[in-house]
């Protein structure tokens, strides 16, 4: 009786890492086109890919000819085709590294209810306009971007750079002003920019009652780092988008544990 030899397959420690960090990889980029496009695209960039080697072994030269010069630029392909999931996916990898240093510095020096006291009068502005705006059903949509982007942001909005106020706010967004229709962008505790128009969600699995300002707001957390507060004009339901997701119908005490995480 001949036994099958297990000692041609030498396990190591690092053999399980490869394994589970490939998982992971695989995992996260699943996650970014998960409910997109761009999983139709990759499905059928899979089956071309599989093709070819099906005609190969079955020595069809010319199909193999024809599908092989889609192979030879793989790698180009996935790049051009896969643009803003490359991006969003590195965006995930360096995410938070240096603010999350930071914080921990201001914490170390200053102590950690000082910390929440200043983050608390950042805050405090932003929930307040958002109570106002709901209150009068006066649809909004504020992102708060990790790393201002210039070029990203400022092709298509207003410089503001101002101070973060529930004026300013209440005002950028009432429907007689020209800043109205877009999204305000905050970053580096200001209010950088208005009336920007934002790049909108290709996700295929939204409520049919989101309008551009929803998908607006999903759209800007996949391409960047940054999460976003949206008010319905037609509701008043505050929703709050972050990472390609959103929570819908949140409370005021869920938007400021939200805003003192994230912000």
């Amino acid at each position: 009786m001949h036994f099958f030899d297990f000692s041609l397959f030498k396990v190591t420690f690092f053999d399980i890492l490869d394994v589970i960090l490939v998982a992971l990889l695989i995992y996260q980029l699943y996650n970014l086109i998960r409910g997109t496009i761009a999983a139709n695209i990759f499905i059928g960039l899979a089956i071309i890919f599989g093709l070819y080697y099906v005609v190969k072994a079955l020595h069809m030269q010319l199909l193999t000819g024809i599908l092989g010069k889609f192979v030879d630029v793989g790698i180009i392909a996935l790049i051009v085709v896969f643009q803003q999931e490359v991006r969003r996916f590195l965006l995930l990898v360096g995410k938070n590294a240096s603010l999350q240093r930071n914080r921990a510095w201001w914490q170390y020096f200053f102590g950690k209810a000082e910390a929440e006291k200043n983050n608390y009068a950042r805050i405090k502005p932003i929930v307040d306009a958002c109570k106002s705006l709901k209150q009068n059903r006066t649809g909004a949509l504020i992102v708060f971007a990790k790393y201002y982007d210039e070029q990203f942001y400022q092709n298509s909005c207003e410089v503001i750079d101002g101070k973060i106020s529930k004026r300013l706010l209440e005002s950028i967004f009432q429907k007689t002003s020209p800043l109205h229709d877009g999204a305000v962008v905050i970053a580096e505790n200001k209010i950088k920019s208005a009336s920007c128009i934002l790049p909108l969600t290709e996700k295929t699995d939204l409520p049919a009652q989101f309008g551009l300002r929803h998908r607006a707001g999903i759209g800007v957390t996949e391409a960047n780092d940054a999460t976003a507060i949206i008010i319905s004009e037609e509701t008043g339901e505050l929703s709050y988008a972050k990472q390609g997701r959103i929570k819908m119908n949140i409370s005021f005490a869920e938007l400021e544990k939200l805003l003192n995480k994230d912000f």
